[in-house]
């Protein structure tokens, strides 16, 4: 059974315009006590402004968070300490340069399978696991790409510690990188995490975000109704 305990609305900063600003408004507005960050689209100074932002609020945890990897360890060290995160997410060097060595936080930090520059199992090992993100994995699976195995095989021998979900859409389009892609970061209408039926619960973990750039009043929808379906 899935628990509400285990998921969580985000403030997210896709390429797609999410309004974060707008989403931090929602914090109090909502009641919310517990947020995922997701600053991946944020140089330094909007992240600064960021942090701010969430200062004024009456929020009171982020556990999980994705990480830049131009991110200093104050910026993790200020998540760890004001709002208790307890898991971050971030991609692989093959995609992404790491400008600082963060094996001081080898334990909290989760690789996430992505489209294009998968993780090796070299590089997972260095980490405490896998960031599951279940759009980006169910892409593979539609498309017939042999990183669904990948992917598979890898979470039979690594742990599992936190999970991205988003939409699939039905029709695929090409995104901005050239890559063919089913996932959004933008649902229409609740049937786009129909898909999550076809995963075990046991690919859920105690930490899962919902990566859409919907207000936090839909994610919570969408919290609803993937609990209900899953467990049903």
């Amino acid at each position: 059974m899935l628990h509400p305990e285990q998921f969580l609305p985000a403030i997210t900063t896709t390429d797609g315009g999410s309004d974060w600003r707008e989403k931090i408004k929602e914090i109090d507005e909502l009641g919310l006590k517990k947020v995922a960050l997701f600053p991946t689209c944020l140089r330094k100074r909007e992240r600064e402004e960021m942090f701010s932002l969430l200062s004024k609020t009456s929020l009171k945890e982020i556990p999980f968070a994705h990480i830049r990897t131009d991110m200093d360890y104050s910026e993790l060290d200020w998540l760890i300490d004001k709002y208790q995160t307890k898991v971050f997410n971030f991609h692989s060097s093959q995609e992404h340069r790491h400008f600082f060595d963060y094996t001081p936080y080898k334990g909290m930090l989760y690789l996430e399978n992505i489209y294009s520059a998968n993780f090796t199992e070299a590089e997972i090992k260095q980490w405490a696991g896998i960031c599951l993100d279940f759009s980006h994995w169910e892409n593979h699976r539609l498309k017939g790409e042999p990183q669904f195995e990948f992917i598979s095989e890898m979470l039979k021998k690594y742990p599992l510690g936190c999970n991205h979900i988003s939409a699939i859409v039905r029709e695929p389009f090409i995104d901005n990188k050239g890559i063919l892609v089913y996932g959004v970061h933008h649902y229409s209408k609740l049937s786009e995490f129909d898909y999550l039926k076809n995963y075990s619960l046991n690919y859920f973990s105690n930490f899962v975000a919902i990566e859409v750039d919907n207000p936090l009043k839909e994610q919570l929808k969408a919290i609803d109704y993937i609990i209900n379906l899953m467990n049903n």
